[in-house]
């Protein structure tokens, strides 16, 4: 299952200082609309130094601070700003900049789920939590929506606007669940995992 193509690694090294700054102000090519609404950039992300999230941390206050992640109060264009996440990968610490759609309150968690993903493959240090995002920005829109997102009377209308995932269930077929009551096994089967070559 390949990880969701919208979260995007945009320098393939650990970006330098002066590095970071040339892709902060990389010109992007998109239509009008989708620079102004910040669209063409929510979604990118890239390693930087630990040096320069320090940095960035002292630049501006804080739009919010998070477990291991903060965001700048300027905004890079309509709702999409800077997030700063330090993340543990194999038991080291690094530093990433992704820009995320801050209207979402969720999108910051699902771009930290799918750096690790993409940096490891490797699920172990992932809360369950970060699985359940990882999961739902992994499966394909076809499978996954809203509860009553298309039929308000139909399963889970106790639920509405909760996420919900298509599972095959033995002896029933395929139906629709929650994405929060998906067991750990279901979990685990639905996350993307790195192959050896």
């Amino acid at each position: 299952m390949p990880i969701d193509p919208f979260y995007h690694k945009v320098f393939a090294d650990v970006a330098s200082h002066t590095e970071m700054f040339e892709l902060l102000n990389i010109p992007v090519d998109a239509s009008l609309e989708d620079r102004m609404t910040g669209a063409c950039y929510a979604g990118r992300w890239f390693e930087i130094e630990q040096r320069a999230y320090d940095e960035m941390f002292e630049v501006l206050p804080p739009l919010f601070i998070g477990r291991a992640m903060f965001a700048l109060s300027e905004m890079k264009a309509g709702s999409v700003g800077s997030v700063f996440f330090e993340i543990e990968v194999a038991g080291r610490k690094r530093w990433f900049h992704g820009y995320c759609d801050l209207g979402d309150p969720g999108a910051p968690d699902r771009m930290r789920a799918a750096i690790l993903l993409r940096e490891t493959g490797d699920t172990s240090h992932m809360s369950r939590s970060e699985k359940l995002e990882a999961v739902w920005s992994t499966t394909h829109s076809d499978f996954r929506g809203l509860a009553g997102e298309l039929n308000p009377t139909a399963w889970p209308r106790q639920h509405p606007g909760k996420r919900t995932v298509l599972v095959y269930v033995a002896g029933i077929g395929t139906t629709l669940q929650l994405l929060e009551d998906l067991t750990d096994e279901e979990i685990q089967y639905r996350l993307p995992h790195r192959r050896t070559p």
